[in-house]
């Protein structure tokens, strides 16, 4: 069985894009295969760190994951993908400069990190849905410089030391033939680019951090720790790279009288003892208002009765799930004396229709 990608990497569940790398780099660093040359566990363990990394860095990715424990298509809801199904020397690079043999940092268009943010609603709203707005706190390109860090008047040029590439290339001699490594230039720290005269607002970064409220579609039928993804509004990208997801998480505060189980709602109806013996004309709540419902006769404290099409549509569907009635008959208490008289009398003209009192003792003796 595949392990937690969380637990791989000694992180919480909810932590953040941040965490998440900071765990993975620091991992990945003591595990790194050019550092135990030989090491088939360490090279074995370095793999498992990188999937790991590979599906907790990508915001759709771990929203899957989170949901149904697996990064591929939710449609198939099968195994998580072997440690083995993507290309770790191109994957480590774009983290990392590397390590001897490793490669360098990649220049090009680089995408802003995910966001995650969580939404709380009614029980209604999640049924139903809704459009909720919320407040986020995220990267965005320098107003001032427009995401250059240049200051205004200037631009940036390209790293002398690596003439724009990012990279640094140098080859060693051996009795066994030239080695080739590749290493992140550390005048540009590989993105093949200097600013001489820093914009000064944002320290020449390119980025600030700024407020924004989004409107944010919540779909009906959303449930409880679900996920849902509003692309394209997370932190800004980098080098002309896309900006990344904000992915908000929903809890649903729980309900006065319903439970919801799946595309299920259920609710716990008391009735007195006279309705459940005698039938009764019933107002019963249900999440389109109150309804008419007609209780039989001798109904038994704990019967269940259905109620077609009033409980929750799937993600996806406009078909409604049913509402579940759960009778609870009260026995009086507190009984005046006249009230006591006329239970005794019902007592002793009614033990013949007890069947089920009579059926235990039967079977007593």
């Amino acid at each position: 069985m595949a392990k937690d990608f969380y637990d791989v990497l000694g992180v919480q569940r909810g932590a953040s894009d941040e965490e998440i790398k900071k765990a993975y780099r620091k991992l990945a660093k003591e595990n790194h295969p050019d550092l135990h040359q030989g090491d088939e566990q360490c090279e074995a363990r370095f793999k498992e760190i990188s999937a790991a990394y590979e599906t907790l860095s990508d915001g759709e990715k771990r929203a899957r994951y989170d949901r149904f424990g697996t990064a591929g298509d939710p449609g198939g809801y099968g195994p998580v993908a072997g440690y083995e199904d993507f290309d770790l020397g191109s994957f480590v690079s774009s983290i990392f400069g590397g390590f001897g043999g490793g490669g360098a940092r990649r220049t090009g268009p680089v995408r802003g990190e995910n966001m995650r943010a969580a939404l709380n609603l009614t029980f209604e709203e999640s049924v139903f849905g809704c459009t909720k707005e919320i407040t986020v706190s995220r990267l965005e390109h320098c107003e001032t410089c427009k995401g250059t860090g240049a200051a205004d008047g200037t631009r940036s040029e390209n790293c002398q030391s690596c003439g724009g590439k990012g990279q640094v290339r140098s080859v060693k001699n051996t009795p066994l033939g030239s080695i080739v490594t590749t290493t992140t230039c550390q005048s540009c720290g590989g993105k093949g680019k200097v600013v001489r005269t820093p914009c000064q607002p944002c320290k020449g970064t390119g980025f600030d951090r700024r407020k924004v409220t989004l409107s944010v579609g919540i779909p009906a039928g959303i449930n409880d720790g679900q996920t849902v993804p509003v692309r394209g509004q997370g932190s800004a990208g980098a080098n002309g790279g896309p900006s990344g997801d904000l992915l908000v998480t929903v809890r649903v505060i729980p309900h006065a009288l319903f439970t919801r189980n799946e595309t299920e709602i259920h609710c716990e109806l008391p009735v007195t003892f006279a309705q459940a013996a005698l039938g009764a004309e019933l107002m019963v709540p249900t999440l389109d208002g109150k309804v008419r419902y007609t209780l039989p006769a001798g109904t038994q404290n704990g019967a269940v009765f259905r109620l077609k099409n009033k409980g929750v549509a799937p993600l996806g569907s406009r078909q409604r799930g049913d509402q579940f009635l759960h009778i609870l008959v009260e026995i009086p208490t507190n009984l005046n004396k006249r009230q006591k008289e006329l239970i005794s009398e019902f007592d002793k003209i009614s033990k013949d229709q007890s069947p089920k009192h009579k059926s235990f003792w039967d079977k007593w003796r």
